[in-house]
């Protein structure tokens, strides 16, 4: 059996609510027109999440969320190409087999069905990896999508052939004021966050975190604690102090 566990696409909940409608629709464009399209923000953004829903509508685009290594890559693909359609069988042996028959596998599966792969969390892939996405790429004519913090593209090393042209890069940015508030708003009712002062409170969240949707979620949480209440306030300057702290 695999000895990497089968990558899963966790259901999104805020993208359900909040507007990100551009952004989708600028990938399923690329998914449409098979062509590949490098995501890029900055920490915090929603970059995973965007993809998340995006594979969520996409009956055969392969997630892949982390590649440690250029055999756990090609595993968890096969594994992925497996869960987007059954009909790409998994070899009772797969764990006994060389990373090169690993590859076939991936070959054969890329030349029956028109397969989109989503790869998060790019961070600088070894040569090895790289070669074998831009072989798989070329192989199959399999757009890549993938998602990298650096709008210069240093953590997509010697990827940066697939997105030479800006017009295939896409950039996620935090939330205009307005979409920020709502947004804090819904987290604090689904989460049931209450305080006398809960209305400043996450008014000076989407100040501080200049709309970043990661960094609200994460004040909001901290909000939780019974450190930062006194009484029915959120005491809102420490949080924010013990948040900027921790970031360093």
């Amino acid at each position: 059996m695999p000895s990497t566990p089968v990558q899963r696409v966790p259901t999104p909940e805020y993208l359900n609510t909040v507007e990100r409608e551009e952004e989708l629709g600028r990938l399923r464009n690329q998914a449409r027109i098979r062509k590949s399209l490098l995501v890029h923000g900055s920490e915090g953004v929603g970059k995973s999440r965007l993809l998340q829903t995006f594979v969520g509508s996409q009956p055969l685009a392969v997630y892949i969320a982390q590649m440690r290594s250029p055999r756990e890559f090609v595993m968890t693909l096969i594994q992925a190409l497996h869960s987007a359609d059954g009909k790409v069988k998994l070899p009772e042996n797969i764990a006994d087999l060389s990373t090169s028959s690993l590859k076939g596998i991936v070959h054969r599966a890329l030349d029956t069905r028109p397969f989109l792969m989503v790869l998060d969390h790019l961070d600088a892939p070894s040569r090895v990896v790289t070669g074998m996405i831009k072989d798989l790429h070329y192989y199959g004519r399999t757009p890549v999508i993938f998602a990298s913090r650096s709008p210069h593209m240093e953590d997509i090393g010697a990827l940066r052939p697939l997105c030479a042209n800006k017009a295939e890069r896409l950039e996620v940015k935090n939330f205009p004021p307005q979409v920020a508030l709502e947004f804090a708003q819904r987290e604090a009712e689904r989460t049931e966050l209450w305080a006398s002062n809960l209305e400043t409170v996450l008014s000076s969240l989407v100040e501080w975190s200049d709309g970043n949707p990661g960094a609200i979620l994460k004040m909001l949480k901290m909000a939780q604690l019974p450190q930062y209440r006194a009484g029915d306030q959120i005491k809102s300057h420490i949080l924010y102090v013990d948040y900027c702290m921790g970031r360093r």
